[in-house]
């Protein structure tokens, strides 16, 4: 018994020790948790399904003038804005992120369909560094011009 047994496990080493083990690439590291969190949505708001173009540009002192350019799910789309999310501190990297958001049309078709939110935002001018407009399926930073 103590034969079979010695053989079987000679046998499991042999077989371990041929196959071809190759190292892992290593993995992509984890994008950086938001520390935000979104504000409540009115009934019949959502995000907008993508984001494509953001930029950011200082209206007046105080006042950030935000454009971006999507797409949504469906034709019918309207009141199209911008939610600030909420932070318990200004963020390290001084990119605050905003939902892009608008109200659902009732029973539209699904068909992708080109938005364009635009809006004013009073921002906290010693903290902003950057925008991030965030969307169903993904994000886009938009970064302020450095100071001259």
């Amino acid at each position: 018994m103590s034969r079979v047994l010695v053989a079987l496990g000679l046998g499991a080493l042999l077989g371990l020790a041929a196959c071809d083990s190759k190292p892992e690439a290593p993995a992509a590291p984890p994008a950086p948790k938001s520390m935000a969190r979104s504000q409540q949505f009115y009934a019949g708001q959502g995000l907008i399904e993508k984001v494509d173009t953001a930029s950011i540009s200082i209206a007046s002192p105080g006042n950030l003038d935000m454009l971006a350019a999507g797409q949504t799910a469906g034709p019918g789309y309207k009141n199209a804005s911008f939610l600030p999310r909420i932070n318990a501190a200004p963020p390290v990297d001084g990119v605050y992120e905003v939902d892009v958001v608008a109200d659902k049309p009732d029973g539209a078709a699904a068909a992708p369909t080109p938005i364009e939110v635009k809006g004013v935002w009073p921002y906290p001018v010693d903290h902003l560094k950057g925008v991030k407009f965030i969307a169903k399926s993904n994000s886009v930073v938009a970064m302020l011009p450095a100071k001259p």
